[in-house]
């Protein structure tokens, strides 16, 4: 099962334990206002164990159908269109899903109340007052909210990427702490070229094309998208992620082959095939919590600096990969990567030595 299918089930699963939550919080509720001084009495058909059947019931089929459109539909295929789309689209699918819920929920718990068929005619009248309760539109009204907050969730998750959102909401990284992270400075090529002959709008909506298909096979091995640089974006891994399946170099790798895969669309819409560098290092760098208006975390430390140098000294070996002689020694196995030594380089800025190494696929020319 691919990684993004795994985060995806996940949030699903979150959703629909939360809406179940709230479901039975729902219940809580209307039993108190039943019980209170201002309630004009419990009705006869009252039942605490039918209301809590018929919200949790909601939370949970309602997670099975909204949340799985959320999740797996309208921000997928909503990611790149403006957010009045999402919140139509939203709408739309919020108003099916609780028509089936109602309509689930009724031929459910109605018979339930009844002990009767519903082929018989009692219960066929009570399945129409069912229906022209305001039970259900003040049940509306609520998950409608419900369903906002959700969305904006997981918008926000996607904004700030979702470990870093976690994160600043738990207060992970209040603290700073020191941590060994892995890092990727991703580079196109000829960018500057490119700008130039495309013009401002369609360099734009080339970057956007470019940065929206790399991110599959960015997550697909764990990676973490940092920042986006103009046309740089600097990815950073976990230590043991990076590590893990040579995850950091096969990256690179499968961006090349995603990438492949889009010729025919690059050329069509720009007439030019991307093409790109990167350099890879690894280290301890310092991760913490900044900002007030705009919260953000942020890795400090020479191991950001020393990437971005690696990541420059591609083009004067004009060579795609470079990896430090730091990381490749963390490497247990390079399995299907060449390596070719490039010597000890004193990079910019800096007052000792670092090897570099060029990393190629087996079989590549």
């Amino acid at each position: 099962m691919r990684r993004s299918t795994k985060i995806k089930l996940r949030q699903l699963l979150v959703i629909i334990l939360v809406w179940m939550f709230f479901g039975f919080m729902l219940t809580l509720y209307d039993h108190l206002v039943l019980h209170s001084l201002n309630s004009a009495g419990v009705s006869s058909e009252y039942s605490f164990l039918i209301s809590a059947i018929r919200n949790i019931g909601a939370g949970l089929i309602g997670g099975l159908l909204g949340g799985s459109l959320l999740v797996f539909y309208i921000n997928v295929r909503y990611q790149d269109k403006p957010y009045a789309h999402t919140i139509l689209a939203v709408f739309f699918a919020f108003i099916l899903v609780v028509g089936i819920i109602t309509i689930i929920m009724a031929f459910t718990l109605v018979p339930m109340k009844t002990h009767r068929p519903l082929s018989d005619p009692l219960t066929q009248a009570a399945l129409i007052d069912f229906f022209l309760d305001p039970t259900p539109l003040k049940q509306g009204l609520v998950w409608s909210f419900i369903v906002g907050i959700t969305q904006l969730f997981l918008q926000v998750s996607y904004k700030f990427g979702q470990g870093s959102f976690w994160n600043i909401i738990f207060g992970k990284y209040q603290i700073p702490k020191m941590e060994t992270k892995i890092f990727m400075f991703l580079d196109l090529n000829s960018s500057t070229a490119m700008a130039e002959r495309l013009g401002n709008e369609q360099y734009h909506l080339f970057l956007r094309d470019f940065f929206a298909d790399i991110t599959q096979p960015i997550l697909e091995n764990k990676g973490i998208i940092y920042q986006y640089v103009g046309d740089e974006v600097v990815i950073s891994w976990n230590y043991i992620d990076g590590i893990e399946k040579n995850n950091c170099i096969r990256c690179f790798f499968d961006i090349k082959q995603k990438i492949k895969e889009k010729e025919d669309k690059y050329i069509g819409k720009y007439g030019v095939l991307p093409s790109f560098k990167a350099g890879i290092h690894c280290g301890k760098v310092v991760v913490g919590e900044i900002g007030i208006i705009k919260r953000d975390i942020t890795y400090s430390g020479d191991v950001l600096n020393t990437t971005a140098r690696v990541q420059g000294m591609c083009k004067q070996f004009n060579v795609e990969l470079i990896a430090s002689g730091n990381l490749i020694d963390e490497l247990k196995s390079l399995g299907n990567y060449l390596t070719s030594p490039l010597g000890f380089i004193k990079l910019r800025g800096k007052s000792l030595e670092i090897s570099l190494n060029e990393l190629r696929l087996l079989g590549s020319i």
